[in-house]
Protein backbone atom coordinates (compact mmCIF):
# COMPACT_ATOMS: atom_id res chain seq x y z
CA UNK A 1 0.00 0.00 0.00
CA UNK A 2 0.91 3.28 -0.71
CA UNK A 3 2.96 5.45 2.48
CA UNK A 4 1.56 8.42 3.96
CA UNK A 5 4.10 11.30 3.06
CA UNK A 6 4.60 13.57 5.57
CA UNK A 7 5.73 17.41 5.79
CA UNK A 8 7.29 18.82 8.84
CA UNK A 9 6.71 22.32 9.55
CA UNK A 10 9.95 23.11 12.27
CA UNK A 11 12.54 20.64 13.64
CA UNK A 12 13.41 22.21 16.78
CA UNK A 13 12.63 20.05 20.42
CA UNK A 14 9.84 18.40 19.44
CA UNK A 15 9.86 17.94 15.64
CA UNK A 16 13.35 16.40 16.50
CA UNK A 17 11.32 13.95 18.69
CA UNK A 18 8.78 13.36 15.81
CA UNK A 19 11.39 12.68 13.16
CA UNK A 20 13.39 10.37 15.62
CA UNK A 21 10.93 8.11 16.97
CA UNK A 22 9.26 7.44 13.29
CA UNK A 23 12.48 6.35 12.29
CA UNK A 24 12.90 4.32 15.48
CA UNK A 25 9.97 2.88 15.61
CA UNK A 26 9.23 2.55 12.09
CA UNK A 27 8.07 -1.26 11.52
CA UNK A 28 6.08 -0.83 14.82
CA UNK A 29 4.43 1.96 13.86
CA UNK A 30 3.21 0.73 10.01
CA UNK A 31 2.08 -2.50 11.71
CA UNK A 32 -0.97 -0.32 13.75
CA UNK A 33 -1.25 1.80 10.70
CA UNK A 34 -1.54 -0.32 8.29
CA UNK A 35 1.14 1.56 5.68
CA UNK A 36 4.44 2.96 6.23
CA UNK A 37 3.87 6.77 7.43
CA UNK A 38 7.42 8.51 5.91
CA UNK A 39 8.40 12.56 6.90
CA UNK A 40 9.41 13.31 2.61
CA UNK A 41 10.10 17.16 3.35
CA UNK A 42 11.17 19.33 6.34
CA UNK A 43 10.59 23.20 6.42
CA UNK A 44 12.93 25.18 9.26
CA UNK A 45 14.71 28.43 9.17
CA UNK A 46 17.74 26.69 9.79
CA UNK A 47 18.06 24.21 7.42
CA UNK A 48 21.56 23.17 8.28
CA UNK A 49 20.50 22.19 11.40
CA UNK A 50 17.48 20.38 9.65
CA UNK A 51 20.47 18.43 7.55
CA UNK A 52 21.96 17.30 10.54
CA UNK A 53 19.09 15.90 12.22
CA UNK A 54 17.55 14.26 9.07
CA UNK A 55 20.92 13.12 7.28
CA UNK A 56 19.64 15.04 4.29
CA UNK A 57 17.25 11.99 3.50
CA UNK A 58 14.53 14.22 2.55
CA UNK A 59 13.30 17.38 1.06
CA UNK A 60 14.80 20.35 3.35
CA UNK A 61 13.12 23.99 2.21
CA UNK A 62 13.34 26.83 4.28
CA UNK A 63 10.05 27.94 2.67
CA UNK A 64 7.61 26.26 4.78
CA UNK A 65 4.15 27.23 2.17
CA UNK A 66 6.12 25.10 -0.76
CA UNK A 67 5.66 22.08 2.44
CA UNK A 68 1.41 22.85 2.75
CA UNK A 69 1.65 23.14 -1.16
CA UNK A 70 3.76 20.12 -2.45
CA UNK A 71 0.90 18.00 -3.88
CA UNK A 72 3.04 14.74 -2.92
CA UNK A 73 2.31 15.56 0.94
CA UNK A 74 -0.86 13.85 2.56
CA UNK A 75 -0.28 15.29 6.18
CA UNK A 76 1.24 18.43 7.44
CA UNK A 77 2.48 18.74 10.68
CA UNK A 78 2.86 22.13 12.61
CA UNK A 79 5.45 23.04 15.13
CA UNK A 80 6.45 25.97 14.56
CA UNK A 81 4.24 27.48 17.77
CA UNK A 82 2.58 30.98 17.42
CA UNK A 83 -0.47 32.14 16.05
CA UNK A 84 0.64 34.48 13.53
CA UNK A 85 2.25 32.27 10.62
CA UNK A 86 1.14 28.79 12.16
CA UNK A 87 -2.31 30.41 11.30
CA UNK A 88 -1.78 30.74 8.25
CA UNK A 89 0.16 27.43 7.48
CA UNK A 90 -2.38 26.10 8.94
CA UNK A 91 -4.97 27.19 6.55
CA UNK A 92 -3.26 26.93 3.57
CA UNK A 93 -2.64 22.83 4.08
CA UNK A 94 -6.42 22.47 5.08
CA UNK A 95 -6.90 24.68 1.88
CA UNK A 96 -4.38 22.73 -0.23
CA UNK A 97 -6.99 19.61 0.70
CA UNK A 98 -3.84 18.00 3.36
CA UNK A 99 -4.61 16.81 6.70
CA UNK A 100 -3.17 18.90 9.66
CA UNK A 101 -1.31 17.80 13.25
CA UNK A 102 -0.17 20.47 15.25
CA UNK A 103 0.53 20.61 18.70
CA UNK A 104 -0.14 24.24 18.54
CA UNK A 105 -2.31 24.89 21.85
CA UNK A 106 -2.10 28.61 21.03
CA UNK A 107 -3.24 27.99 17.68
CA UNK A 108 -6.40 25.91 18.36
CA UNK A 109 -7.40 28.01 21.32
CA UNK A 110 -7.38 31.09 19.76
CA UNK A 111 -8.08 30.44 16.29
CA UNK A 112 -9.81 26.79 16.39
CA UNK A 113 -13.08 27.64 15.93
CA UNK A 114 -11.95 28.89 12.03
CA UNK A 115 -9.47 25.88 11.55
CA UNK A 116 -12.12 23.66 12.27
CA UNK A 117 -14.28 24.92 10.14
CA UNK A 118 -12.18 25.19 7.04
CA UNK A 119 -11.31 21.63 7.98
CA UNK A 120 -14.45 20.89 7.57
CA UNK A 121 -15.56 22.48 4.32
CA UNK A 122 -12.21 20.91 2.68
CA UNK A 123 -12.90 17.34 3.82
CA UNK A 124 -9.61 16.86 6.07
CA UNK A 125 -8.96 15.98 9.60
CA UNK A 126 -7.53 18.32 12.12
CA UNK A 127 -5.54 16.16 14.92
CA UNK A 128 -4.03 18.03 18.19
CA UNK A 129 -3.49 15.04 20.57
CA UNK A 130 -0.26 17.07 21.96
CA UNK A 131 -1.49 20.10 22.24
CA UNK A 132 -2.79 19.36 25.81
CA UNK A 133 -0.58 17.53 28.29
CA UNK A 134 2.46 16.28 26.23
CA UNK A 135 2.05 12.64 25.97
CA UNK A 136 -0.79 12.12 27.98
CA UNK A 137 -3.64 11.08 25.46
CA UNK A 138 -6.22 13.10 27.26
CA UNK A 139 -8.01 14.67 23.86
CA UNK A 140 -8.49 11.03 22.95
CA UNK A 141 -10.02 10.20 26.12
CA UNK A 142 -12.30 12.83 25.80
CA UNK A 143 -13.27 12.79 22.16
CA UNK A 144 -13.71 9.14 22.27
CA UNK A 145 -13.03 6.61 25.10
CA UNK A 146 -15.75 8.91 27.26
CA UNK A 147 -18.16 9.36 24.15
CA UNK A 148 -20.82 7.41 26.15
CA UNK A 149 -21.00 9.71 29.37
CA UNK A 150 -21.94 13.75 30.26
CA UNK A 151 -19.07 14.87 31.57
CA UNK A 152 -19.54 17.70 34.29
CA UNK A 153 -16.20 18.81 35.31
CA UNK A 154 -12.25 18.57 34.14
CA UNK A 155 -9.66 20.21 36.10
CA UNK A 156 -5.86 19.38 35.39
CA UNK A 157 -2.29 19.95 36.37
CA UNK A 158 -1.11 21.00 32.53
CA UNK A 159 1.90 23.31 32.90
CA UNK A 160 4.75 21.27 34.46
CA UNK A 161 6.69 24.52 34.52
CA UNK A 162 4.27 25.75 37.41
CA UNK A 163 3.93 22.36 39.25
CA UNK A 164 7.19 21.77 39.20
CA UNK A 165 7.54 25.42 40.90
CA UNK A 166 5.31 25.15 43.07
CA UNK A 167 6.74 21.80 44.90
CA UNK A 168 9.98 23.23 45.55
CA UNK A 169 8.48 26.01 47.26
CA UNK A 170 6.41 23.85 48.97
CA UNK A 171 8.75 21.33 49.68
CA UNK A 172 12.16 23.82 50.37
CA UNK A 173 10.24 26.85 51.36
CA UNK A 174 11.42 29.24 48.97
CA UNK A 175 10.32 32.46 47.85
CA UNK A 176 8.72 32.39 44.34
CA UNK A 177 11.73 34.09 42.44
CA UNK A 178 14.54 32.07 43.47
CA UNK A 179 12.57 28.60 42.39
CA UNK A 180 12.06 30.48 39.31
CA UNK A 181 15.52 31.05 38.81
CA UNK A 182 16.52 27.38 40.07
CA UNK A 183 13.73 26.52 37.08
CA UNK A 184 15.34 28.44 34.76
CA UNK A 185 18.84 27.33 34.96
CA UNK A 186 16.82 23.74 34.90
CA UNK A 187 15.69 23.73 31.54
CA UNK A 188 12.12 23.65 33.06
CA UNK A 189 11.29 27.84 32.44
CA UNK A 190 11.61 29.75 29.28
CA UNK A 191 13.60 32.51 29.41
CA UNK A 192 10.78 35.20 29.64
CA UNK A 193 8.19 32.92 31.26
CA UNK A 194 5.38 34.66 31.15
CA UNK A 195 3.06 32.63 29.54
CA UNK A 196 3.70 29.72 31.69
CA UNK A 197 3.81 31.78 35.27
CA UNK A 198 0.86 33.69 34.37
CA UNK A 199 -1.64 30.82 33.37
CA UNK A 200 -2.08 31.47 29.90
CA UNK A 201 -0.50 28.48 28.45
CA UNK A 202 -2.81 26.77 31.18
CA UNK A 203 -5.72 28.47 29.46
CA UNK A 204 -5.21 27.65 26.09
CA UNK A 205 -4.73 24.04 26.98
CA UNK A 206 -8.15 24.25 29.22
CA UNK A 207 -9.75 26.13 26.49
CA UNK A 208 -9.29 23.39 24.16
CA UNK A 209 -10.66 20.53 27.13
CA UNK A 210 -13.68 22.37 27.34
CA UNK A 211 -14.71 22.73 24.03
CA UNK A 212 -14.08 18.42 23.38
CA UNK A 213 -15.60 18.28 27.12
CA UNK A 214 -18.85 20.07 26.92
CA UNK A 215 -19.40 20.40 22.66
CA UNK A 216 -18.60 24.00 22.82
CA UNK A 217 -17.07 26.63 20.51
CA UNK A 218 -13.47 27.49 21.47
CA UNK A 219 -13.80 30.51 24.16
CA UNK A 220 -10.31 31.62 25.43
CA UNK A 221 -11.06 35.30 25.43
CA UNK A 222 -13.72 34.12 28.15
CA UNK A 223 -11.20 32.28 30.04
CA UNK A 224 -10.77 33.58 33.42
CA UNK A 225 -6.88 33.29 34.53
CA UNK A 226 -4.30 33.75 37.35
CA UNK A 227 -0.92 32.91 37.28
CA UNK A 228 1.34 31.72 40.64
CA UNK A 229 3.72 34.95 40.54
CA UNK A 230 2.45 36.44 43.37
CA UNK A 231 1.99 33.18 45.59
CA UNK A 232 3.96 33.53 49.08
CA UNK A 233 5.44 30.59 50.80
CA UNK A 234 3.57 31.69 53.56
CA UNK A 235 0.29 30.29 52.16
CA UNK A 236 1.66 27.25 50.63
CA UNK A 237 2.47 26.32 54.61
CA UNK A 238 -0.77 27.36 56.02
CA UNK A 239 -2.56 25.32 53.45
CA UNK A 240 -0.04 22.28 53.97
CA UNK A 241 -1.03 22.71 57.94
CA UNK A 242 -4.72 22.33 56.83
CA UNK A 243 -4.20 19.50 54.93
CA UNK A 244 -4.06 20.97 51.78
CA UNK A 245 -1.49 21.13 48.67
CA UNK A 246 -1.29 24.17 46.27
CA UNK A 247 -1.63 23.69 42.59
CA UNK A 248 -2.15 25.54 39.51
CA UNK A 249 -5.27 24.43 38.15
CA UNK A 250 -7.05 24.15 34.62
CA UNK A 251 -10.85 23.93 35.28
CA UNK A 252 -14.11 23.41 33.03
CA UNK A 253 -17.14 22.68 34.77
CA UNK A 254 -20.53 22.54 33.30
CA UNK A 255 -23.52 24.08 35.29
CA UNK A 256 -26.98 24.60 34.66
CA UNK A 257 -26.23 28.38 33.89
CA UNK A 258 -22.80 28.04 31.62
CA UNK A 259 -19.39 26.74 31.66
CA UNK A 260 -17.22 27.68 34.35
CA UNK A 261 -13.52 28.03 32.46
CA UNK A 262 -10.77 29.27 34.30
CA UNK A 263 -6.78 29.11 35.46
CA UNK A 264 -5.95 30.03 38.87
CA UNK A 265 -3.91 28.47 42.00
CA UNK A 266 -5.96 26.16 44.41
CA UNK A 267 -6.33 24.59 47.34
CA UNK A 268 -6.42 21.07 46.62
CA UNK A 269 -7.23 17.85 49.47
CA UNK A 270 -3.56 16.24 50.63
CA UNK A 271 -5.29 13.33 50.17
CA UNK A 272 -6.18 13.48 46.66
CA UNK A 273 -4.24 12.45 43.32
CA UNK A 274 -3.67 15.28 42.12
CA UNK A 275 -2.61 16.75 44.82
CA UNK A 276 0.23 14.25 44.81
CA UNK A 277 1.63 15.01 41.01
CA UNK A 278 4.90 16.76 41.79
CA UNK A 279 7.63 18.40 39.86
CA UNK A 280 7.08 18.58 36.09
CA UNK A 281 4.37 16.09 35.66
CA UNK A 282 1.21 16.85 34.44
CA UNK A 283 -2.27 15.42 35.10
CA UNK A 284 -5.83 15.59 34.03
CA UNK A 285 -8.87 14.31 36.67
CA UNK A 286 -12.04 14.36 34.35
CA UNK A 287 -16.07 13.37 36.22
CA UNK A 288 -18.20 11.97 34.39
CA UNK A 289 -21.91 10.41 35.17
CA UNK A 290 -21.54 6.72 33.88
CA UNK A 291 -17.56 6.11 34.35
CA UNK A 292 -16.89 8.68 37.38
CA UNK A 293 -13.68 10.17 38.39
CA UNK A 294 -10.48 9.02 35.51
CA UNK A 295 -7.45 10.14 36.35
CA UNK A 296 -4.85 10.89 33.43
CA UNK A 297 -0.78 11.13 34.17
CA UNK A 298 2.33 11.40 32.51
CA UNK A 299 5.09 13.92 31.05
CA UNK A 300 3.48 16.69 29.99
CA UNK A 301 6.68 17.88 27.83
CA UNK A 302 9.55 17.08 26.42
CA UNK A 303 11.04 16.07 22.67
CA UNK A 304 9.73 12.30 22.94
CA UNK A 305 6.41 12.31 24.81
CA UNK A 306 5.36 14.84 22.66
CA UNK A 307 6.54 13.07 19.56
CA UNK A 308 4.66 10.11 20.60
CA UNK A 309 1.61 12.18 20.45
CA UNK A 310 2.32 13.87 17.39
CA UNK A 311 3.10 10.00 16.00
CA UNK A 312 -0.26 8.85 17.65
CA UNK A 313 -2.42 11.47 15.67
CA UNK A 314 -0.21 10.48 12.14
CA UNK A 315 -1.37 6.95 12.99
CA UNK A 316 -5.24 8.19 13.20
CA UNK A 317 -5.08 9.70 10.46
CA UNK A 318 -3.40 6.94 7.93
CA UNK A 319 -6.17 4.43 9.65
CA UNK A 320 -8.81 7.08 8.27
CA UNK A 321 -7.07 8.81 5.01
CA UNK A 322 -10.11 7.02 3.07
CA UNK A 323 -12.94 6.81 5.22
CA UNK A 324 -15.96 8.63 4.52
CA UNK A 325 -15.35 12.28 5.82
CA UNK A 326 -19.31 12.31 7.41
CA UNK A 327 -17.59 9.02 9.61
CA UNK A 328 -14.54 10.31 11.24
CA UNK A 329 -14.17 11.41 14.88
CA UNK A 330 -15.52 14.65 15.04
CA UNK A 331 -12.88 17.60 15.87
CA UNK A 332 -14.63 18.34 18.66
CA UNK A 333 -16.11 15.21 19.93
CA UNK A 334 -19.80 16.12 18.49
CA UNK A 335 -21.17 16.38 15.49
CA UNK A 336 -20.24 20.01 13.74
CA UNK A 337 -23.68 21.07 13.78
CA UNK A 338 -24.31 19.84 17.11
CA UNK A 339 -21.78 22.10 18.97
CA UNK A 340 -23.67 24.33 21.43
CA UNK A 341 -23.16 28.33 21.82
CA UNK A 342 -23.15 27.98 25.64
CA UNK A 343 -22.31 30.63 27.55
CA UNK A 344 -19.07 30.98 29.66
CA UNK A 345 -20.09 32.22 32.53
CA UNK A 346 -17.24 35.14 34.51
CA UNK A 347 -15.50 34.62 37.55
CA UNK A 348 -18.26 36.14 39.73
CA UNK A 349 -20.59 33.54 38.95
CA UNK A 350 -17.80 31.21 39.94
CA UNK A 351 -19.14 28.51 42.46
CA UNK A 352 -16.06 27.19 45.11
CA UNK A 353 -14.36 27.03 48.32
CA UNK A 354 -11.87 29.67 49.74
CA UNK A 355 -8.54 30.23 52.01
CA UNK A 356 -8.59 33.51 53.52
CA UNK A 357 -5.06 35.35 55.24
CA UNK A 358 -5.73 38.38 57.11
CA UNK A 359 -2.99 39.83 59.57
CA UNK A 360 -5.20 41.61 62.30
CA UNK A 361 -4.49 43.17 65.28
CA UNK A 362 -4.14 40.94 68.80
CA UNK A 363 -7.14 42.31 70.42
CA UNK A 364 -10.28 40.88 71.23
CA UNK A 365 -13.80 40.84 69.13
CA UNK A 366 -11.22 41.08 65.82
CA UNK A 367 -12.74 37.32 65.20
CA UNK A 368 -16.39 38.09 65.69
CA UNK A 369 -15.98 40.73 63.74
CA UNK A 370 -14.95 38.84 60.71
CA UNK A 371 -16.90 35.97 61.27
CA UNK A 372 -20.59 38.26 61.37
CA UNK A 373 -19.33 39.57 57.85
CA UNK A 374 -19.04 36.53 56.49
CA UNK A 375 -22.27 34.97 57.59
CA UNK A 376 -23.95 38.37 56.75
CA UNK A 377 -23.04 37.29 53.29
CA UNK A 378 -24.01 33.15 53.28
CA UNK A 379 -20.41 32.02 53.46
CA UNK A 380 -19.95 29.56 56.35
CA UNK A 381 -16.50 28.53 58.16
CA UNK A 382 -14.59 25.09 57.42
CA UNK A 383 -11.79 25.25 59.12
CA UNK A 384 -9.72 27.72 60.74
CA UNK A 385 -6.26 28.44 62.47
CA UNK A 386 -5.71 31.99 64.51
CA UNK A 387 -1.74 32.09 64.71
CA UNK A 388 -0.94 33.23 68.42
CA UNK A 389 0.96 36.52 68.44
CA UNK A 390 4.79 36.60 69.54
CA UNK A 391 5.73 38.24 72.54
CA UNK A 392 5.66 41.72 71.82
CA UNK A 393 4.04 41.26 68.63
CA UNK A 394 0.39 43.45 68.07
CA UNK A 395 -0.62 41.38 65.50
CA UNK A 396 -0.95 38.10 63.45
CA UNK A 397 -2.49 36.16 61.52
CA UNK A 398 -6.13 34.39 61.00
CA UNK A 399 -6.64 31.68 58.39
CA UNK A 400 -9.97 30.48 57.46
CA UNK A 401 -11.15 28.10 54.75
CA UNK A 402 -14.67 28.24 53.99
CA UNK A 403 -17.87 26.36 52.45
CA UNK A 404 -18.96 26.63 48.75
CA UNK A 405 -20.39 30.06 47.97
CA UNK A 406 -20.72 31.97 44.82
CA UNK A 407 -16.74 34.41 44.03
CA UNK A 408 -19.00 38.06 44.15
CA UNK A 409 -19.95 36.90 47.74
CA UNK A 410 -17.05 36.56 48.50
CA UNK A 411 -15.48 39.36 46.76
CA UNK A 412 -18.07 41.43 48.88
CA UNK A 413 -17.39 40.15 52.06
CA UNK A 414 -13.47 40.74 51.58
CA UNK A 415 -14.56 44.16 50.86
CA UNK A 416 -15.84 44.63 54.15
CA UNK A 417 -13.09 43.03 55.92
CA UNK A 418 -10.55 44.82 54.33
CA UNK A 419 -12.26 48.44 55.54
CA UNK A 420 -12.10 47.32 59.27
CA UNK A 421 -9.41 48.79 61.83
CA UNK A 422 -8.12 45.76 63.09
CA UNK A 423 -7.62 44.47 59.50
CA UNK A 424 -4.08 45.68 58.17
CA UNK A 425 -3.68 45.38 54.20
CA UNK A 426 -5.34 42.96 52.19
CA UNK A 427 -6.48 40.01 52.24
CA UNK A 428 -4.81 36.99 50.54
CA UNK A 429 -7.95 35.23 49.13
CA UNK A 430 -7.30 31.30 47.29
CA UNK A 431 -9.83 29.31 45.86
CA UNK A 432 -10.13 25.64 47.35
CA UNK A 433 -11.15 22.93 44.96
CA UNK A 434 -11.92 19.85 46.54
CA UNK A 435 -12.50 17.30 43.51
Amino acid sequence: MKPINVGLLGIGTVGGGVFAVLERNADEIARRAGREIRITAVADRDTERARRLTGGTVKLTDDAFSVTRDLEIDIVVELIGGVGMAKDLALSAIESGKHLVTANKALLAVHGNEIFAAAHRHDVMVAFEAAVAGGIPIIKALREGLSANRIEWVAGIINGTTNFILSEMRDKGLPFDEVLRQAQRLGYAETDPTFDIEGVDAAHKATIMSAIAFGIPMQFDKAHIEGISRLESVDIAYAGQLGYRIKLLGIARKRPEGIELRVHPALVPASRLLANVEGAMNAVLVQADAVGATLYYGKGAGAEPTASAVIADLVDITRLHTADPEHRVPHLAFQPDQVLDVPVLPIEETVTSYYLRMRVLDKSGVLADITRILADSDISIDAMIQREAGEGESQTDIIMLTHQTVEKNAIAAIARIEALDSVQGKVTRLRLETL
